[in-house]
């Protein structure tokens, strides 16, 4: 494949993000404009132009739907088997497999659980049982979307429980502290804890970080202007060995800001 096959089709500024191979990369575009279409194209580029290996590329994004369209892009473009060797994944599952190669390293079984949303709100019953809070007065909906909130900030149950003022947030850094410590005694995360403790193993782990820092020399996020604090923290310190970091977004198809989704990058 030669590199007027990958612009082919594409205005100057599509292909100038095609070609941009080294340092940071911020591509702010509207709805329909081809973002995904530069991101997987610089993929093949930098596979076919750069002799980059395939396994040392990291491509990002929100949801298993977009993961495996840009899978099936990235597939069409190279046409090769090596393309497999591509880590394309969302957030939450590239978080699940660094996790189950590593977790032991904060004490943790790698055989962890993960709850979904019904056996979230039936551990919180009983959490809110045990702590005798009244669920008509403090429900379990809006306790789990504080707690959410609450780690999508990286914040643990123990800082929160020394920045709660309001009865609410008392009674949330309570629920929090419980909810985590009976996930624990069941060797369970929920999705939230999934980026939460990744962060956590990279912190207190260096080595863990350097490995993954020296495997991916290109990362590519989509939809960039969707990731909240968490997810921010984890590509920025994924990103900071070889700094080559992409990013495409638009800042007006934001569909996560009540999660606590930010447009920013460094």
């Amino acid at each position: 494949m030669v590199t007027r096959d990958l612009l082919a089709g594409m205005n100057d500024k599509q292909a100038e993000a095609v070609v941009t191979t080294q340092g940071p990369l911020l591509v702010m575009a509207g709805a329909g404009s081809g973002k995904t279409r530069v991101l997987t194209h610089r993929i093949a580029y930098l596979l076919e132009n750069e002799d980059v290996r395939p396994w040392n590329i990291l491509a990002i994004t929100f949801t298993n739907k977009a993961a495996k369209e840009m899978r099936e892009r990235i597939d069409n473009l190279i046409q090769d088997e090596s393309s497999q060797e591509i880590w394309v994944s969302t957030f939450h599952a590239l978080c699940v497999r660094i996790l189950r190669r590593d977790i032991d390293k904060l004490g943790r079984s790698k055989n962890f659980n993960i709850v979904g949303t019904s056996e979230q709100k039936t551990l919180m019953k009983h959490v809110l049982e045990e702590l005798n809070i009244d669920p008509k007065q403090f429900d379990s909906r809006s306790l789990l979307s504080a707690i959410s909130n609450a780690k999508n900030e990286l914040i643990a149950p123990e800082d929160y429980v020394a920045s709660s003022n309001s009865p609410f947030e008392q009674n949330v850094a309570k629920a929090y502290a419980l909810y985590q410590a009976k996930l624990l005694e069941n060797q369970a995360m929920d999705f939230d804890d999934l980026i939460m403790e990744t962060t956590k193993l990279f912190h207190q782990n260096p080595e863990v970080l350097d490995f993954y820092q020296r495997k991916f020399h290109y990362i590519h996020v989509d939809e960039y202007q969707d990731t909240n604090e968490a997810q921010y923290q984890l590509v920025k310190m994924l990103a900071q060995g070889y700094r080559n970091l992409c990013v495409v977004g638009d800042a007006d198809q934001s569909i996560y800001g009540w999660r606590g989704a930010t447009w920013k990058i460094s």
